[in-house]
């Protein structure tokens, strides 16, 4: 069956899950990408990697029609989930709403479509690329507020403004970075973060858990730490099911960030693929079940079992190191699989010793990352904080 994944740079997700994934579910696989050298130097020879331009839907459809038919078409890319998700209805195949796609990216559209279906307002203002961003001081934000890029992802140029004037500096800064982007900038959430995994085909929608999130103090938002919940309270995923519900997700993964206050559970945002940052690889050790092979299957149009079989008894953990200045990284730990006390470690690096970088603030600043899993929660932490407090991370300027 001949499956096309529409990919930008291989990512983890890609390289040590759903590759692997297609191979055991013996899948005939076709990468379609901007960067072909990139991917041709990580997949096997027998997955075959062809050139396009999959920003735009039109030429990944033609693509598709100019070679082998489709059985499906994925991507776990935020940036290209709503040109699968057209390529699949244009195809007739099992894919997502295109409509929801663009609801979970597009952050102004989430939070319209969020208040017209009546079970959330956060009061928000948008920026079209190049509009004078002193329009946000007239918009009545509450402060402190966020603002940020409106299709953006992983953090960067997430920002906290104090003020009206603040507000106006970091916008016109993010701008002269990104000149061609839209801007948000909104009410900010109080609460602790959190986030919801779910994998549905339809038909049924499997809660996996999900994770409490640690971030770097503000004005930036970094992802510092990820602890495993095993299960939220169930008024609170009720609540943030309710919300994908009005935006119309529910086929394939879904990655959904979230805060509580006082009981209420409110949306940061929807990344409508599988969580990154390796975490997906954590999620299906913790779970004990084959999440990349599940999530290729709804995109085949099986249905998911009733019952995933996944272990509840599962403790888990994900560090990242991160640069705290700009500079030549001179000194890191390699690569390290070992098994301590029960405690499954995993460290991957993820920059080189001797490049040299700036200082991004974003999750861009990630040196290496530990994932750690076990059945004993307070095992899993106090083998992590060794590892972390042995190992050295150094960088000169």
């Amino acid at each position: 069956m001949r499956t096309y994944l529409l990919a930008l740079n291989p990512t983890d997700s890609v390289t040590d899950g759903f590759l692997p994934a297609a191979a055991r579910l013996g899948l005939d696989l076709t990468v379609l990408t901007d960067q072909p050298e990139a991917h041709r130097r990580v997949v096997s020879p027998q997955t075959e990697v062809l050139e396009c331009d999959v920003h735009d839907f039109r030429a990944v459809i033609t693509r598709m029609a100019n070679h082998h038919p489709a059985a499906a078409v994925f991507t776990n890319s935020d940036h290209l989930q709503t040109q699968a998700a057209l390529a699949a209805e244009y195809f007739g195949l099992p894919g997502k709403d295109w409509r929801a796609t663009l609801r979970a990216k597009n952050k102004a559209e989430m939070r319209r479509h969020l208040a017209a279906s009546g079970v959330d307002t956060v009061r928000s203002a948008e920026l079209a690329p190049g509009e004078d961003p002193s329009a946000l001081t007239t918009a009545g934000l509450p402060y402190p507020c966020v603002v940020k890029p409106r299709e953006g992802v992983a953090s960067e140029d997430v920002v906290l403004a104090e003020g009206p004037e603040e507000l106006v500096a970091l916008a016109k800064e993010i701008q002269a970075r990104r000149p061609q982007a839209a801007l948000v900038a909104e009410e900010f959430l109080a609460g602790e973060l959190y986030t919801l995994e779910t994998l549905g085909d339809g038909r049924v929608r499997h809660v996996l858990g999900g994770f409490h999130t640690t971030v770097s103090a503000p004005p930036a938002f970094i992802e510092e730490r990820l602890d495993f919940v095993a299960a939220h309270p169930e008024p609170v995923v009720a609540q943030v099911l309710a919300q994908l519900d009005a935006l119309g997700v529910g086929f394939g993964a879904c990655h959904t960030e979230f805060v509580v206050h006082e009981g209420r559970a409110r949306l940061i945002e929807v990344n409508y693929r599988v969580i990154g940052d390796q975490c997906d690889l954590m999620l299906a050790q913790v779970l004990d079940i084959p999440l990349f092979e599940h999530i290729l299957r709804t995109h085949l149009g099986e249905p998911l079992p009733a019952d995933l079989g996944a272990r509840r008894d599962g403790a888990g953990r994900v560090d990242y190191a991160c640069a705290d200045r700009a500079g030549t990284l001179t000194a890191a730990p390699a690569a390290a699989d070992r098994t301590v006390d029960g405690v499954r470690l995993t460290y991957r690096p993820l920059r080189e010793t001797g490049t040299v970088h700036p200082h991004y603030r974003t999750n861009r600043d990630y040196l290496g990352v530990l994932r750690a899993t076990g059945t004993d929660r307070s095992a899993v932490d106090r083998v992590s904080d060794a590892f972390l407090a042995a190992e050295r991370w150094e960088i000169s300027s």
